[in-house]
């Protein structure tokens, strides 16, 4: 059965917050260059994330810090090239707003006019409240990001589940609570205890987007390379694979070096020829010439 053809109307910001007044679940995942972004948005995914982490999946990187803008900005215009309908949102990487509310207007305007990125995220609570206002008062949509913050690794200790002790559950309460109050539009929720993402979900104006928060976010977000199975570190515990392309892709290399050290490949039927017509007077002419030069 051929699979349902998705709507291709432009997904906003506006209508993501509908889908939380009408209680139908957003979908998002992340890509990082043309072909994925292209195979996300046709299948009907709600927002495409330019993450961060494509610092990991794609550049090698330990850790999403060493990633800069300029490498952002390359990733995201690539993507935004295979999207008709996603809202595209791009993250601003570790030290492109730490310097002030200035340096984060100049990178997400960058983002906006030259990467075409919809909308932008940051990472981080009520200490980002005042960044977030001076963004949305320049026209600039912003999502939010707490609990788990990966470009906050050095200060966390590690990839370890926030929200566990009350005094924890509390603080992120608040940042929840702050970022609404100055105007991000959603709010990712990252490897938080169920309940604690329930009642933020129940609490907000605001969709949640969550990644290791349990199912009663409003949306969810995983990391395409994950969902496809393309990566080579051991996945964190809310990872769903849907595929595993790095055994698919494998044995495809295999097969092909195989191929051409056998002679099996190529075929005489995946080659070209020279027009039948002129083939015999080709060979009389050229038959024992040695090669010019």
């Amino acid at each position: 059965m051929d699979p349902k053809p998705v709507a291709v109307s432009k997904i906003t910001v506006p209508q993501i917050l509908e889908r939380k007044l009408r209680g139908e679940k957003i979908t998002a995942l992340t890509a990082y260059d043309y072909p994925t972004a292209r195979l996300v948005d046709e299948a009907g995914i709600d927002i495409l994330l330019v993450g961060d982490s494509l610092a990991q999946v794609v550049l090698g990187y330990d850790s999403t810090v060493p990633v800069t803008a300029g490498e952002m900005l390359h990733h995201l215009r690539a993507a935004r090239r295979g999207v008709h309908r996603a809202l595209v949102v791009a993250d601003l990487p570790f030290g492109s707003y730490h310097l002030g509310e200035r340096e984060a207007l100049k990178t997400s305007l960058r983002f906006i006019k030259e990467g075409g990125a919809d909308a932008i995220k940051i990472e981080g609570g009520r200490k980002r409240a005042r960044m977030v206002r001076r963004m949305v008062n320049a026209e600039i949509p912003v999502m939010g990001h707490i609990g788990l913050t990966p470009q906050s690794i050095h200060r966390m200790g590690g990839y370890t589940v926030q929200g566990r002790t009350l005094e924890s559950a509390s603080e992120l309460l608040a940042d929840a609570q702050a970022l609404e109050d100055a105007g991000v539009f959603a709010l990712v929720l990252e490897a938080i205890p169920r309940e604690l993402a329930a009642m933020i979900t129940r609490r907000l104006r605001i969709p949640t987007i969550g990644i290791g928060a349990g199912p009663d976010c409003d949306g969810q977000i995983l990391v395409f390379h994950d969902l496809a199975g393309l990566t080579f570190e051991h996945s964190a515990k809310f990872v769903r694979h849907y595929a595993n392309l790095s055994r698919d892709l494998h044995e495809a290399l295999v097969q092909f070096r195989d191929d051409v050290v056998e002679g099996r490949y190529p075929t005489d039927e995946e080659s070209y020829h020279f027009p039948a017509a002129g083939l015999e007077q080709f060979e009389k002419e050229f038959s024992g010439r040695p090669m010019p030069g």
